[in-house]
């Protein structure tokens, strides 16, 4: 019998390492675009930065959802199973989403003063 050495047992087919790398690049990508819109809204409105602020922290709430599915999925992929199938994805985009109304309804309300 023949000895398999751990790379043999560990058979992952790189694409979807790189495919799931290349989704976690996007999800930073997105979440560096809304944060340089966070700068920008507070560099125009300097006189009240709580929007701008609120965006900011939106961008790092992206990246931070994104990190955690790019770990999720990782371990999913390396354990040669699918990714757990729960609500935490919906879950995720509905509060992103009611984070950025709350913040344009705040920006609304503070500058409409």
């Amino acid at each position: 019998m023949t000895k398999i050495s751990s790379a043999e047992k560990l058979d992952v087919d790189v694409r979807f390492l790189l495919s799931n790398e290349r989704t976690l690049l996007a999800w930073v990508r997105t979440g560096l675009a809304i944060q340089a819109g966070g700068i920008a809204l507070t560099a125009f409105h300097p006189d009240t930065p709580l929007p701008g602020i609120g965006v900011l922290l939106l961008g790092v709430v992206v990246v931070l959802i994104g990190y955690r599915r790019y770990k999720i999925s990782d371990k999913s992929i390396r354990a040669g199973v699918l990714p757990p199938s729960d609500a935490t994805a919906a879950m995720q985009v509905i509060a992103v989403t009611m984070l950025a109304v709350g913040i344009a309804l705040l920006q609304v309300t503070l500058l409409a003063d």
